[in-house]
């Protein structure tokens, strides 16, 4: 096994030395979309949205962007996507969409399904071996590399529907991953397909003795958890005990930074932390290193991304698109701003608004960060409070109160006109000292939020529970583990079952 580590980290190397700086430029959106509307000019999609004479222009983007509105999930769904999921073939990419992926998104609505095609598959195994070679640059020993990689993800038993194939988009990477990389990856098999968490969960603690992991893949709250409970069980005094090779963590779902306390309690050495961003649509970002502050975007990987700005001028009050046609290209972002990310992608999405916000902290090396959800922001008076600043918030509150707080929640309180909060934290805390402390560190953040707590947002209330009550809530509404994500933000619907699930 030495052997083979050296021989993979050789490898990543050549891969590492040969891609770190290709791909970044505009030009390769350019060819993304062209690519894109030549393979898609048949389908039916592509004749109504003229991709031919698309082809043909001046300026495809803009003729692009006049021809194809920018949609939401159910806007495409209505429209287009119900009739690929009944076998309609070449609709809105060629051929027969044999899978599809339940998104496991925090709207709290039912499952999505997402298309999911041959070369978006495709895209995904390039991203993964791409990624993995960026850690030559963290210069890891070459046990690392002959490891296992513990991917913490949904089950790999999918359901045979009458036209496709359907689960968790975890799942059906699984059932195309390569004989050559199926004996690095745990868990195996017959843990992988199980779909109840808690069973799954106490599979891969027993099988953790006999696993070499040096890379863990997966959303925090369900990592951190299976850590700790190996820990337990096997009476250790951190991971390291057990998985002396486990070097890396590769996160992404969730804003980590209220996580790190936690991971930080359960290692024995340093772990270098990756963010990425992938999701049932596609693999958009991974970090490069973990001194980067960003995660690099990915622009030849069968995807052509749009931005719009989260503004005024762009959106109304309830976070709806006004102008269907307008967006900015790569070429015209600036830094620091909120857009509203938009994908057309080798698996049939056009212009489709995933709901993600992001900025980029560096418009020359592509680089960007996560800033919330177009749906996941607070505007009862105007404060304009987005998932970002409630972010920071919690932060810099635990920083200043010296306390953990991993898990959180908000919602508008529309009756009495103010925010309310449940903060998840095993620490002794004055509750009117919390949300002082929350109340007054989003005044200095959002001077929007500050002028509507002067005269029309009334104080905000607070009530702390057991951390273990999120992961129940999780597990209630039949979404523990997995990608799943705790909301931040709470709409109507998940407040009141929120509500009532904590009044029990």
């Amino acid at each position: 096994m030495p052997i083979i580590g050296k021989l993979i980290k050789k490898t990543s190397e050549i891969a590492y030395n040969r891609n770190i700086n290709k791909g970044f430029e505009y030009v390769n959106q350019l060819k993304t979309l062209s690519w894109l509307l030549n393979r898609a000019k048949r389908t039916s999609f592509g004749k109504k949205h003229l991709f031919s004479l698309t082809l043909k222009s001046i300026d495809i983007v803009e003729n692009y962007q006049k021809s194809v509105p920018l949609t939401n999930y159910e806007e495409f769904y209505t429209e287009w996507l119900k009739d690929s999921i009944a076998g309609k073939k070449h609709h809105t990419w060629p051929g027969k969409v044999s899978y599809y992926a339940l998104s496991s998104g925090t709207t709290g609505s039912p499952s999505k399904r997402i298309p999911v095609t041959r070369q978006m598959i495709r895209s995904f195994q390039k991203t993964s071996v791409k990624q993995i070679s960026t850690l030559h640059s963290l210069n890891l020993p070459s046990s690392l590399f002959s490891a296992n990689i513990l991917l913490v993800g949904g089950s790999s038993n999918l359901t045979e529907i009458e036209n496709h194939v359907e689960g968790d988009l975890s799942g059906i990477l699984k059932k195309h991953t390569s004989l050559v990389a199926s004996p690095f990856t745990k868990p195996e098999n017959e843990i992988a397909k199980v779909k109840d968490w808690s069973k799954k969960l106490e599979l891969m603690v027993n099988k953790a003795p006999s696993w070499n992991v040096g890379i863990v893949a997966g959303v925090p709250s369900w990592c951190i958890m299976l850590m700790e409970k190996i820990i337990e069980k096997y009476n250790l005094n951190t991971i390291h005990d057990i998985w002396p090779n486990f070097e890396v963590y590769i996160h992404g779902g969730v804003f980590m930074k209220p996580y790190i306390p936690r991971l930080e309690k359960i290692i024995g050495k340093k772990v270098h932390l990756l963010d990425t961003y992938l999701a049932s649509e596609g693999y958009f970002a991974y970090q490069t290193a973990p001194d980067r502050e960003g995660m690099k975007l990915l622009l030849n990987n069968g995807i052509f991304y749009e931005f719009v700005p989260f503004n005024s001028d762009f959106f109304d009050e309830f976070g709806n698109v006004k102008d269907k046609h307008n967006a900015f290209s790569l070429s015209q972002v600036q830094e620091g701003i909120d857009y509203a990310l938009v994908i057309s992608t080798n698996a049939g999405l056009w212009r489709y608004m995933i709901g993600d916000l992001i900025q980029f902290i560096n418009v020359e090396q592509r680089e960007i960060k996560i800033t919330g959800r177009i749906k996941q922001f607070l505007s009862l008076s105007g404060e304009h409070l987005s998932l970002d600043n409630i972010n920071t918030a919690i932060i810099k509150t635990a920083e200043t109160l010296n306390i953990e707080i991993p898990e959180f929640c908000i919602y508008a309180d529309v009756e009495n006109q103010r925010h309310a909060w449940y903060i998840g934290t095993s620490n002794q805390i004055d509750e009117n000292h919390l949300i002082q402390t929350i109340d007054h560190t989003l005044s200095e953040l959002n001077d929007d939020y500050r002028s509507c707590r002067k005269y029309n947002l009334n104080n905000p209330i607070i009530q702390i529970v057991p951390v273990s009550k999120f992961y129940g809530f999780m597990e209630k509404i039949g979404k523990a583990g997995s990608q799943n994500k705790f909301p931040r933000v709470l709409n109507e619907n998940q407040a009141s079952n929120w509500i009532e699930f904590i009044e029990k």
